[in-house]
């Protein structure tokens, strides 16, 4: 009898439980609808251009009182010469270190004194500069930013610590997680002499040239008015504080030359490795990919969608083959990188040396598959729900709704990109995502293979995926010399 009713209990259970999961997938719909009318929406800017072509876009939020600002500086590393790569990257460095009447250190304390902060960050295509006060020190805030913009000091000894330490960095790069560098050899290898191959930090052998006249060269050329986006959010009445900063950087000269523009990308045919020796590594980090999509592309949502699946949440699909099923890695990822061109689109992971062929393998399997069978309905749903989910925390502050404004307005976009985005989500389907995920991931015949790893060990599985390029680790550049074409 008591056998009877377990089973009596567990068919109840298994009912109620399929019957509970029809229930969450019917609930679905109606959570994802409710998701789109409640969505995300970009709040108003005042939008002014000043007579030197410096583009103002201000939104009063007064809830908290804080002022956040993000700035773009059109040039970033597309502005470097050849040769001088990482010159942006110094001079962004060097804009934070002493400006108008304040050296290094009394910049730095006049910042900390009332709780703010101000950052340079160094870009492909701009430089980004953003920050945060206390409302009641916008005045400073204003002070401070254009004393940077407008007057930096460049002074040649901090040229000098700057230097050392962006090189040690490298060096500290190399020799620590190769996941934050891989990326970059990645770049130079597949993009070669286009700008997108330039490492947007230098290289040990660009950054051992850069002087201060490179610098001031640089600053001459790429920082002026009709390069700057400034979007300011916060406790601010918008009015004031436009006259503000009319009288504070309407006076900044345009840059000498014009703004330099990235020329269309391709992707490339065939397949091609790049194998990065370090002979003391135990482990082997792999990107395999090619040319993606831009920032503007019209199947963006669609992209990210697809990319949520292959390797952009934990439960993606190389995530449970890498890391859930098989334990070959401790992380398996997809990356999609957007600039005004085309940027590379690659799967990543890394394992221990002996089994790379069996991780890459995996990865490409992986790949394959999902290039061919695209996605189903239960994978749609969830990654619809993710993406929904994870969207509306990133423009909740302030600062990341400044954020986005300066970066919408320097692709050319608007408020839509935001506002229609719940909707993009909610409305993709199977033959759209399948749509993108051909046209846009990469066959199997066509991709460009970086590898770094112990060589002695890797190098016949490396072959095995295509021609073999192979560099040292201590090489002071990303790609061999003779291996950048295009």
């Amino acid at each position: 009898m008591k056998v009877f009713m377990g089973k009596v209990a567990l068919a109840a259970l298994l009912v109620a439980s399929t019957a509970g999961a029809q229930d969450a997938k019917a609930q679905r719909p109606a959570a994802q609808q409710a998701q789109v009318q409640d969505a995300v929406k970009l709040p108003k800017a005042t939008v002014l251009e000043l007579k030197n072509g410096a583009k103002l876009l201000l939104v009063e939020k007064r809830e908290v009182p804080l002022v956040s600002f993000s700035a773009k500086v059109r040039g970033g590393a597309l502005g470097d010469p050849e040769g001088k790569e990482g010159l942006a990257a110094l001079t962004a460095e060097l804009l934070q270190k002493g400006a108008g009447a304040r050296d290094a250190r009394q910049f730095a304390e006049a910042v900390d004194s009332v709780g703010g902060f101000i950052a340079v960050a160094p870009g492909r295509e701009a430089l980004d500069v953003y920050g945060q006060f206390m409302s009641r020190d916008t005045t400073l805030m204003v002070e401070l930013l254009s004393d940077l913009l407008m007057r930096p000091r460049f002074d040649p000894a901090e040229l000098e610590k700057t230097r050392e330490r962006m090189v040690s960095e490298l060096a500290a790069a190399k020799d620590g997680d190769l996941r934050g560098i891989i990326g970059t050899y990645f770049h130079a290898f597949h993009f070669g002499t286009h700008p997108y191959g330039r490492p947007v930090i230098g290289s040990e052998a660009s950054l051992a040239t850069l002087q201060r006249e490179d610098v001031l060269a640089y600053a001459k050329a790429h920082l002026g008015g009709d390069r700057l986006i400034l979007s300011v959010v916060g406790d601010i009445d918008a009015k004031k504080l436009a006259k503000q900063l009319e009288a504070a950087l309407g006076g900044w000269a345009r840059a000498s030359t014009p703004a330099p523009v990235a020329p269309p990308t391709q992707a490339t045919k065939g397949r091609r490795v790049l194998l990065v020796d370090k002979p003391d590594a135990t482990q082997t980090y792999f990107w395999a990919g090619n040319t993606g999509i831009s920032r503007t592309d019209p199947a963006r949502v669609d992209v990210a969608l697809a990319n949520t699946v292959l390797g952009g949440r934990f439960t993606s699909l190389l995530n449970t083959a890498l890391r859930i099923k098989s334990g070959l890695s401790y992380g398996a990822a997809s990356v999609v990188v957007r600039d005004t061109q085309p940027g590379a689109f690659a799967v990543s992971s890394y394992t221990k040396t002996e089994s790379t062929e069996k991780a890459l393998d995996l990865a490409l399997d992986v790949l394959a598959r999902y290039r061919q069978q695209g996605v189903d309905d239960t994978l749609l749903a969830s990654a619809k729900e993710y993406v929904l989910g994870q969207f509306p925390p990133t423009l909740e502050t302030g600062r990341q709704i400044a954020g986005k404004l300066s970066e919408l307005s320097f692709y050319g976009l608007d408020a839509s990109d935001v506002d229609d985005f719940a909707a993009r989500v909610a409305s993709a389907d199977k033959a759209r995502l399948q749509a993108s995920i051909q046209r846009v991931l990469p066959s199997g015949d066509d991709l460009t293979v970086v590898l770094i790893g112990k060589a002695a060990d890797i190098r016949d599985v490396a072959r095995k995926y295509g021609t073999v390029t192979e560099m040292s680790i201590t090489d002071p550049h990303f790609a061999p010399r003779a291996s950048v074409k295009k």
